[in-house]
């Protein structure tokens, strides 16, 4: 099975800088994309994709993050990145990693992590 620990979360003053970590563990082959999407506060509102990364470097960013994100991995490790920078208070939520991993049973699966609490003091 493939685990996704997130880590890096926590309060920040709007204007500010925070990064994210994620690094992908257990029985990976290979790993296709990874990203991170974000749910703001309340039941009502839904998981948005924020940046992903593909396995050849292109990249994606929502337009609302697009100047202020930046997304990035090292391969090595497994480990993908978000440098979020000019944090605004619509930025709060808990943000989530996600992999798209093809495991040793050859099999493409997509997975989660747990996520991790982003809040943005205005």
């Amino acid at each position: 099975q493939v685990q996704l620990t997130e880590s890096g979360g926590g309060l920040v003053q709007a204007g500010g800088s925070l990064t994210l970590s994620c690094a992908a563990s257990g029985s990976i082959v290979s790993i296709n994309s990874m990203g991170w999407y974000r749910q703001a506060p309340g039941k009502q509102r839904q998981r948005e994709m924020v940046a992903t990364i593909k396995r050849g470097g292109k990249i994606d960013y929502a337009d609302s993050v697009k100047a202020r994100f930046t997304i990035s991995k090292e391969d090595d490790k497994n480990t993908v990145f978000l440098r979020m920078t000019m944090l605004k208070s619509e930025d709060t939520g808990v943000y989530y990693c996600n992999a798209a991993v093809l495991d040793s049973r050859e099999m493409t699966g997509d997975y989660w992590g747990h996520g991790t609490h982003v809040t943005v003091s205005s």
